[in-house]
């Protein structure tokens, strides 16, 4: 990567991209801003249930704002992209399509790989851009040996991000910089104090985007004409213990809210999508030995026979020893060496081996003890 290369830097407002644009104009790069225009939370809600918009000063209309000002303050130019079509197709259908069905989605794992490297990478090199760079915490070098593009951990492991990148491919990465991998939260902080940025010291947001005060169950009640049925609140064994509001408004490993007292902690086991029901037993019976996934991406090589790796079953859960088998139909089936709490169809089981990021998929089943 030559120093006159013309990099896009998606610039949110926020710290680390602010920093991440900063670094790579003071490397010596050709650098500009894109900021993703993806409709405020008021804006998707009106989009689905017909109702005006509520607030034009919105959170992401603000985001906008202060990625312009960030430019501004760097000097470089900025471009905002229209990707509310894309992302309401892309991300947010597939949000609600997969709480219909009973799943935990995460929404950041499709939006990295529809559109902040789909959509939006387009639209950056369509600008004379030669790579994109985000703020994503993650190392990636390119090995010799290999011939190929490694993605791994970041230095700060607490903030490292290649879970959320686990659909890349060997494509994406090539075009890709990440210039956070090798620094800590605080050095970033520090950098953004040290060069007066707009961002230095603001709060980071743990939400998801399109919806407002993290109201997942309104957000889903507000979706047009769909509607989600009552159903029947079953135990383990059998028995009927009430009745729910819906499957969508419940995930695996739940215990609040259930509205149920019987005299110890009950949480969500499994959802019965064909039954309309939810089944519901005691913590130990959240424990399984296994899963089975679909949808599976290896950002290296496809993995053919059995193999021991280290898998996460969701972002903030540990890293833990597991054996891949392939399935059929290009799934697969992970066999935990110790059983693991809270298996949730929806969310990624994502793959390692050390800090090397391997690919992952989408859990489909977990597989009881």
């Amino acid at each position: 990567m030559g120093e006159k290369k013309k990099v896009a830097v998606a610039v949110s407002g926020g710290v680390d991209s602010s920093v991440t644009a900063a670094l790579l104009q003071e490397r010596g790069y050709q650098v500009f801003g894109v900021t993703m225009d993806l409709g405020s939370p008021q804006e998707v809600a009106s989009s689905y249930d017909g109702k005006a918009k509520k607030d034009e000063d919105s959170s992401l209309s603000r985001e906008v704002k202060e990625g312009e000002r960030v430019c501004r303050h760097l000097g470089i130019p900025h471009q905002v992209i229209d990707l509310k079509k894309d992302f309401k197709s892309k991300v947010i259908n597939y949000f609600i399509k997969e709480y219909q069905g009973g799943r935990t989605p995460n929404p950041c794992v499709v939006c990295n790989r529809h559109i902040k490297f789909g959509s939006l990478m387009e639209e950056a090199f369509s600008l004379g851009a030669h790579y994109l760079a985000t703020g994503h915490y993650a190392r990636l070098s390119f090995d010799q040996a290999h011939r190929k593009y490694f993605l791994e951990k970041a230095r700060d492991e607490g903030k490292d991000q290649t879970y959320f990148l686990y659909e890349l491919t060997q494509d994406h990465l090539e075009k890709s910089i990440f210039p956070l991998g090798d620094y800590l939260k605080e050095e970033v902080q520090e950098l953004a104090r040290k060069w007066g940025l707009p961002a230095a010291g603001k709060p980071e947001s743990q939400e998801i985007c399109f919806i407002e005060d993290n109201d997942y169950k309104g957000f889903l009640l507000r979706q047009g004409d769909i509607s989600y049925q009552p159903g029947p609140f079953y135990s383990t064994s059998g028995e009927r213990l009430g009745t729910h509001q819906g499957l969508p408004f419940y995930t695996i490993g739940q215990r609040k809210g259930l509205g149920l007292a019987v005299g110890y902690p009950l949480y969500v086991i499994h959802m019965d999508c064909a039954k309309n029901a939810i089944i519901l037993g005691r913590k130990e019976e959240l424990l399984a030995r296994g899963l089975t996934a679909g949808r599976v991406n290896y950002i290296l090589e496809e993995i053919k026979e059995a193999t021991r790796l280290e898998v996460k079953i969701r972002y903030r859960s540990p890293q833990v020893e597991a054996v891949l088998y392939p399935l059929e139909g290009g799934k697969v089936r992970l066999e935990f060496k110790d059983p693991q709490r809270a298996v949730t169809p929806g969310q990624a089981a994502v793959f390692y081996q050390g800090n090397l990021l391997l690919g992952g998929g989408i859990i489909e089943e977990r597989l009881p003890l």
